[in-house]
C-alpha cells in the first residue's frame, strides 16, 4: 500500500511494512530518523523493537507504518505497530508489556510527516474492518499525542501507568533535594557503599551478552521465595534482552554496569538511554548484599545519575511502578497516556474498548455479546452476522 501527499513544499509517501525481513532491513534508516526525533525514548530504537518482534511477534501481523519523502526516499515518520490477536483485534505498539514508553517517530523538520502518518494509519485495512488503535504508555509530550488532532474519526485519551521521574543531576544534588533527616540517611547509605569497597565497571559492548546472562541469574536468585515477574525468567525474554541490548550498547542507547566487591561481581544493572532520558530497566543482585546492609536503590540511583554526566539528558526515569522505595528520593509522578483511535463506522467498538479501559469490563462484556454488537463486527469484517452464542472469555491481548 502506498499513498502520496503534498504537505507544503515537501511531498511524502506512505507504505506499510508487513514482512520481518523488511523490518530488519530498516535499521539504518530507522536510526537516522531516531536522531531527528525530539521525543524519543530508548524503547523506540530499532534494536529494541525489532528484537521484541523476533521474540514475541505473530507471523503475518506486523504493521509498521512508514512515511518517506518522495524526492529522496528519506524516512520522516514511522509508527511501530502490530495487529494483536483476540476477539476484538487492536492495532498496538510493538513492545507490549516489556516497554515502559510507547511512541511514534516523527522528523520535526518535516511538517507534513505527522499528518501523513495519521492518514496512513487511518487507511490501514484492519481499521476499515473495525479494529481499534490502542496506543499504550504514551509519555506526556510524546509525538503520538499529536495524532489526535488530525485523526479523522473518534478518539479518546485515558490515563495509563505512572512513571516516577527525577532530574538527571549528580547524586549529591539529588540528596540536597531531600529533607535534612532523609538527606542524612541517604549520605550514610552512600558512605556505606564506599566503605564496603563496591566499585562500578561499565561493560563493553562485546561483553554485554555474558553480563546480561549474569544479571538474569542474579535477578532470579534475589527473588527466590518472593513475587517475581514470571516473564523475566523465560528463555524468550533472555533472548530478546540479549539481542536488543547488544545493539543498543553499541549505539550508546544502553549501558550495562557490573558492581564488584573485590574481584567478584555482586550486582549487574541495565540502564536504557536516549538523548533526554536515563532509565534503570532491570538489575540483578547477590542476596549476600543484604547481609552487608548495602542499599541497592541508592547504589543503582547513583550509577544512573553518573550516566547523565556531560550529556543533555534532563530526566532520570525510575520507569513504571509506584513502589514505596522509589518515593524516598521525592520523585515527580508522571502519568502516561493511553490513546484509542478508530474509524467513524467503528465508533461503537471504540466505545466497547473504552469501557474496558475505564474499568467497566463486566458491562462491556455484556455489550460485546449483544446481537447488534456481533452483527456490527461481522458487517465491518465483510462477513454475515454470527448466530447468537453463549458468553465466552475475552481473548488475551499483549498491548
Amino acid at each position: 500500500m502506498a499513498a502520496a501527499a503534498s504537505s507544503g513544499p515537501v511531498a511524502v509517501a506512505s507504505t506499510v511494512c508487513r514482512e520481518d525481513e523488511h523490518f530488519g532491513a530498516l535499521a539504518t534508516d530507522w536510526a537516522d530518523l531516531y536522531d531527528r526525533c525530539a521525543t524519543v525514548t530508548p524503547f523506540q530504537t530499532h534494536a529494541w523493537l525489532h528484537s521484541w518482534w523476533l521474540s514475541y511477534g505473530v507471523p503475518g501481523r506486523l504493521r509498521v507504518v512508514l512515511v518517506r519523502r518522495v524526492t529522496d526516499g528519506r524516512l520522516v515518520a514511522a509508527a511501530p505497530l502490530w495487529l494483536t490477536p483476540g476477539r476484538a483485534p487492536t492495532v498496538a505498539f510493538l513492545g507490549g508489556d516489556l516497554t515502559d514508553y510507547g511512541d511514534v517517530l516523527v522528523d520535526e523538520g518535516c511538517p507534513g510527516a505527522l499528518p501523513a502518518l495519521a492518514a496512513a494509519l487511518a487507511d490501514l485495512p484492519e481499521l476499515t474492518r473495525g479494529a481499534v488503535v490502542d496506543l499504550r504508555e504514551v509519555r506526556p509530550g510524546a509525538a503520538a499525542e499529536r495524532l489526535l488532532a488530525p485523526w479523522p474519526g473518534p478518539r479518546r485519551r485515558y490515563p495509563d501507568s505512572t512513571c516516577l521521574e527525577l532530574p538527571c543531576v549528580p547524586v549529591d544534588d539529588l540528596v540536597r533535594r531531600l529533607p535534612s533527616a532523609r538527606a542524612q540517611r541517604a549520605r550514610a547509605k552512600l558512605r556505606r557503599i564506599d566503605r564496603e569497597g563496591i566499585t562500578a565497571r561499565h561493560v563493553p559492548a562485546d561483553e554485554v551478552p555474558g553480563a546480561l546472562d549474569h544479571l538474569l541469574d542474579l535477578h532470579r536468585r534475589q527473588w527466590v521465595g518472593r513475587g517475581v515477574t514470571a516473564e523475566h525468567l523465560t528463555s524468550r525474554f533472555a533472548e530478546h534482552l540479549g539481542r536488543a541490548v547488544r545493539g543498543m550498547a553499541g549505539s550508546g542507547h544502553a549501558c550495562v554496569t557490573e558492581f564488584l566487591l573485590g574481584d567478584e561481581v555482586v550486582a549487574v544493572d541495565l540502564t536504557l538511554l536516549s538523548p533526554r532520558i536515563s532509565g534503570g530497566y532491570l538489575y540483578g543482585a547477590d542476596p549476600m548484599l543484604r547481609s552487608l546492609k548495602v542499599d541497592l536503590a541508592t547504589l543503582l540511583l547513583r550509577n544512573s545519575a553518573r550516566l547523565g554526566d556531560g550529556t543533555d539528558r534532563t530526566t532520570l526515569s525510575l520507569l513504571r511502578g509506584d513502589e514505596p522505595y522509589k518515593h524516598h528520593w521525592r520523585p515527580d509522578a508522571v502519568r502516561n497516556g493511553r490513546l484509542l483511535l478508530a474509524r467513524r463506522r467503528a465508533a461503537p467498538l471504540l466505545w466497547l474498548r473504552a469501557a474496558y479501559v475505564g474499568g467497566r469490563g463486566r458491562a462491556a462484556d455484556r455489550l460485546r455479546d449483544r446481537a447488534w454488537a456481533r452483527a456490527l463486527r461481522h458487517r465491518l469484517a465483510g462477513g454475515p452476522a454470527a448466530a447468537p452464542t453463549g458468553r465466552t472469555a475475552r481473548g488475551r491481548t499483549t498491548s
